[in-house]
């Protein structure tokens, strides 16, 4: 038997790290792969035999409306627009304004591409849109549809329009559904082991073994590894840029309160320290200078 790599010591930490350069999710790689798109449109569209995987267009947008986080896939199957929105296990219906731009975004690049201009009386074509919401967390008592003019507008009769189908986890063995369960597997794994490579690699051990999305991990599993430590990564630097922004936020609200106490000329350099102790008196000094600047 063949033993899983270990990543026990610092140098290979920093290669592994090195060589993260994916940045899309395992939504859409494995979505890519034209075989495994196929077999979602036929989920949503059984009746429709004749579709091949020649007969599927990828249509995504790369890096213009999401973030790395988030997942939209958008492809063109019999004339239909298929845009299909990922939400993470927090429910929010948000996502309809995601699915509103992915829309718009969507349609201009496909007029770019067809050569068709809409500013001319030519009418254009287009094809129809068709819209889904693939939920990883439990469904409760969510709805099966969502639109805009119910979730923003109290139902009123509005001039634009968007409707979106939620796709929950099921008893079926669709391609749709195994990603759902790929995804509840690895929130279990992080609750047990954080975000670390162990959640990755049992999540994989435990979908292979339950045969949920098994030929593609079997395949990818290497490249799934990089996919979701990268996603770490990401996730970790925007939780510290998020700090960040609120320790600056802090810093100028205590720099705000001493420029008032510099005006004010009652206490001390030394006294107004004491008050705001996340300021050096190097700083305060600073401060005092720019005040009297401006005075």
């Amino acid at each position: 038997m063949q033993r899983e790599p270990q990543f026990s010591d610092t140098k290979q930490i920093e290669e592994a790290k090195a060589k993260r350069t994916a940045k899309n999710s395992v939504f859409l790689d494995l979505f890519q792969n034209k075989s495994y798109l196929l077999k979602l449109y036929k989920t949503l569209h059984p009746e429709d035999e004749a579709a091949t995987e020649d007969s599927l267009t990828d249509v995504t947008i790369t890096n213009v409306l999401t973030d790395n986080l988030y997942n939209d896939l958008g492809f063109i199957a019999n004339n239909k627009l298929m845009i299909l929105v990922e939400a993470q296990s927090t429910w929010t219906v948000n996502i309809l304004v995601r699915v509103l731009l992915y829309l718009a975004q969507s349609y201009h690049e496909y007029f770019q591409r067809t050569c068709q201009d809409y500013y001319k009386s030519r009418k254009v074509k287009m094809p129809k849109p068709e819209l889904y919401v693939i939920f990883t967390g439990n469904k409760g008592r969510k709805p099966d549809k969502i639109s805009l003019s119910k979730e923003f507008f109290e139902g009123a009769d509005i001039d634009i329009e968007v409707k979106a189908k939620v796709l929950y986890e099921s008893d079926t063995d669709d391609i749709i559904n195994q990603y759902i369960v790929f995804c509840k597997v690895f929130n279990e794994q992080t609750k047990q082991h954080g975000m670390t490579r162990k959640a990755v690699t049992e999540t994989i051990r435990i979908c292979k073994d339950r045969n949920v999305l098994r030929e593609y991990l079997l395949e990818r599993e290497k490249e799934v590894v990089t996919i979701m430590m990268s996603l770490f990564d990401e996730e970790q630097i925007m939780k510290s840029f998020i700090r960040s922004e609120r320790h600056e936020a802090v810093q100028e609200n205590a720099r705000e309160t001493a420029r008032r106490m510099i005006k004010m000329e009652k206490l001390s350099l030394d006294e107004i320290a004491l008050c705001v102790p996340s300021l050096s008196l190097d700083e305060l000094r600073e401060l005092e200078t720019e005040v009297m600047q401006l005075a």
